[in-house]
């Protein structure tokens, strides 16, 4: 008997616009030709508000330059909680493009009724509605009547891709003129009126707590116009930054602290994650139609340490109260969220509280902007009216910031008499990736645990599975499998403090599956690309690794202390495919000479700035492949500068080549952290190439390398 086929999915707007369905949050059209676009994600450097432009002026048919982007602020752009996950294009681009289609059509039907002609006859170019006979009218003449003041609705069909003018093409990305040319555009180089200067006492070791605070040295700083205590929080208010900087310094003499709370051993933190307490999860099973037999069994463990966000500029932030209403600028990734964070640590209602978005120079998930933030809000009560400004020391910065969680991942996998892949298990021992603010009942700023009445300490959890998890991200093979088991070990302790670096847990999980994959491949004796296509069906992923194959020539001939390798990954497994072939040096140190990727994203909006963020990624992974470590003693962070947590050099930055394979009819993802698993995998793989070792643990340094060729001996 056959069964019924299922009902359609009914349609449904786009989850931004569903979450924001007023259209005139999105855009407003004035009768001065001019388009006002005001998403709620934000620019952090991955020429969002550029692709979001190209979006909106397609779907209305306008010239790119009548697009003026809003910057996010909690007084007017739609609540698209925060920008992260490589998710903008796909929330807010989908959003602005519908909201963009349906405006478009009230003007049309507008139109339609002043000239008396049916809709279906009018063409727009540029904003000017025509029809036949010549008639006539536009945008801004309609602009005073039509009021968008209404919500979004069902039904409206955006433009077929081969109908887009500009998506597809590469346009220049609108906010870099202004950083070429050394415009004021990042919170660091704002000043406001009457603007006053802001600086944070924070203790060296771990969580110590202030025990005593003797203010007189700080009390004859000129300047000094306020010293702000509250159990453990402390700064000082200045008329001047140097003023600030010359207080704090005399405060910090007058400090007293305890002696904190002890760090794990950074000698060996795979012991220390394995022997905290934890949360299990089982995050996929797979069990075989016809089991096969084992004739052997591999077990690596691979680890990564804490890594900075290191962003080139501390964290900025300045706040300005108003009797009971504070407005706060930032360059916060999320500034609804850190609104709902401000009020639960003030005791304010929301709509007391304004946060507006500004950019910050690098930022890469979630590092001191929202805690900077609260500082301001702090220091600023005590500034009768004045704004005050805040910006954290760059050893504030690499000690204070939460860090990206360091992992171990332990794989063990089965093999047959022909040494094909039968069963497969992976498992993850980190702390959790995610503790950013407005997500809580408890807020999750650093200023809110230090309060003599303070807040507890957020413990770091993961996003669901289904919103890409978080120490488990990419832990789920893309390749065929006949079995499987993964689980994950979230700590329920949080000595070091942990919240979302790029990717989560992806690179971490990419380093490993990749790593352990080529290195069966080479006991077969079988090509790396051959091995992997022949476990993969989606055609995607093979499209992705045929075209970087192609690009780089695989395999190119042997050469002495020269290694090449491949590393492929699907980002959360629903997003960009993307695939890196690196080609190394093997020397005094491990160099990185060139890099080709391959990547899918769908439809590239602006392929340039999909390029751009692939370039970065793989740089930045490289980065933290080479160098990047957090370091620590048993009581405190030690990588306080540049000296000590390193980061690439612009003479290291490889030559890095980018293939986009272009695909109008599928809707369009991120590019941002695509790059970074594969890259990491890559470089580890072009290292075994060259050298002959496997280093397990990152970064893979000279002294990684060495302790590798002893263990293999």
């Amino acid at each position: 008997m056959n069964q019924p086929a299922p009902a359609p999915t009914p349609p449904k707007l786009p989850v931004s616009l569903a979450a924001n369905p007023k259209l005139s949050s999105w855009l407003k059209i004035s009768s001065n030709g001019q388009v006002t676009v005001s998403p709620g994600k934000v620019e952090i450097g991955q020429g969002i508000v550029t692709a979001l432009a190209q979006i909106a002026a397609d779907e209305l048919n306008i010239d790119l330059s009548r697009v003026q982007m809003i910057r996010a602020s909690t007084a007017s752009s739609p609540n698209e909680g925060v920008t992260s996950g490589s998710l903008s294009i796909q929330q807010s681009g989908r959003a602005l493009r519908h909201a963009c289609a349906e405006v478009r059509r009230i003007f049309l039907q507008q139109a339609a009724e002043r000239l008396g002609v049916d809709i279906e006859a009018l063409d727009i170019e540029d904003g000017t509605i025509s029809g036949p006979g010549n008639v006539r009218t536009s945008y801004w003449e309609l602009a005073e009547e039509v009021s968008l003041d209404r919500d979004a609705m069902l039904g409206v069909t955006p433009k077929i891709a081969s109908r887009r003018a500009l998506a597809g093409n590469s346009i220049q990305r609108i906010d870099i003129p202004d950083k070429v040319l050394g415009r004021p555009r990042f919170i660091h180089d704002q000043a406001l009126a009457g603007m006053l200067h802001g600086r944070m006492l924070r203790p060296e070791n771990a969580r110590a707590k202030l025990t005593e605070l003797k203010e007189d040295g700080a009390r004859t700083v000129a300047g000094l116009v306020a010293i702000v205590r509250d159990g453990s929080f402390a700064g000082v208010v200045s008329e001047t930054e140097h003023g600030a900087e010359a207080a704090l310094n005399a405060l910090r003499k007058g400090a007293s602290w305890s002696d904190g709370e002890p760090l794990p051993d950074e000698s060996d933190l795979a012991s220390f994650l394995k022997a905290q307490p934890s949360e299990s999860t089982i995050i996929d099973k797979k069990t075989a139609a016809s089991p096969g037999t084992a004739a052997r069994t591999i077990r690596r463990q691979y680890t990564r340490p804490y890594i900075a966000h290191a962003s080139i500029a501390p964290s900025c932030a300045m706040a300005q109260w108003n009797g009971d209403r504070v407005h706060v600028w930032t360059h916060s990734q999320g500034v609804y969220l850190l609104r709902a964070d401000l009020a639960l640590v003030l005791k304010l209602p929301v709509e007391n509280i304004t946060v507006e978005h500004m950019e910050g120079a690098g930022c890469y998930g979630h590092n001191a902007a929202d805690d900077v933030a609260l500082d301001a809000v702090l220091l600023a009560k005590a500034a009768s009216g004045r704004p005050v400004r805040v910006q954290w020391s760059r050893q504030g910065e690499m000690s204070d910031a939460p860090f990206g969680a360091a992992m171990a991942v332990e794989i063990e996998v089965d093999l047959d008499a022909q040494g094909e892949i039968i069963d497969w298990r992976h498992s993850i021992w980190s702390n959790g990736h995610a503790a950013r603010p407005g997500r809580a009942a408890q807020p999750a700023l650093l200023a809110g645990f230090e309060l003599a009445d303070p807040f507890p300490r957020t413990i770091s959890t993961n996003p669901p599975q289904a919103n890409g998890g978080g120490g488990d991200r990419n832990s789920i093979p893309l390749y065929d499998f006949p079995s499987w088991h993964i689980e994950s070990h979230r700590l329920t302790t949080m000595p070091i403090r942990t919240s979302a670096l790029r990717t989560l847990g992806g690179q971490g999980n990419v380093f490993a599956i990749e790593s352990i994959l080529d290195e069966i491949a080479a006991e077969r004796g079988e090509d790396p690309i051959a091995f992997r296509l022949r476990h993969l069906r989606d055609e995607r992923a093979k499209d992705v690794i045929r075209a970087v194959a192609a690009r780089a020539k695989w395999k190119p001939e042997k050469r002495p202390g020269i290694g090449h390798g491949i590393g492929f990954a699907r980002y959360k497994n629903t997003g960009a495919y993307c695939a890196a072939i690196a080609e190394i040096e093997g020397a005094e140190e491990v160099s990185v000479r060139k890099l080709t990727l391959a990547v899918d994203v769908g439809e590239a909006i602006n392929p340039d700035g999909v390029i751009n963020q692939i370039e970065g990624g793989a740089i930045q992974a490289t980065s933290w492949v080479l160098k990047e470590r957090v370091r620590f003693d048993r009581q405190r962070i030690t990588s306080t500068s540049w000296t000590e947590y390193p980061i690439l050099r612009f003479s290291e930055v490889p030559d890095v080549e980018v293939e986009v394979i272009q695909r109008p009819d599928i809707d369009p993802v991120g590019a941002g952290e695509a790059a970074h698993g594969p890259v990491t995998a890559a470089i580890a793989n072009a290292v075994f190439d060259a050298l002959g070792v496997r280093v397990r643990d990152l970064p893979i340094t000279r002294d990684r390398i060495i302790a590798a060729m002893e263990f293999t001996s």
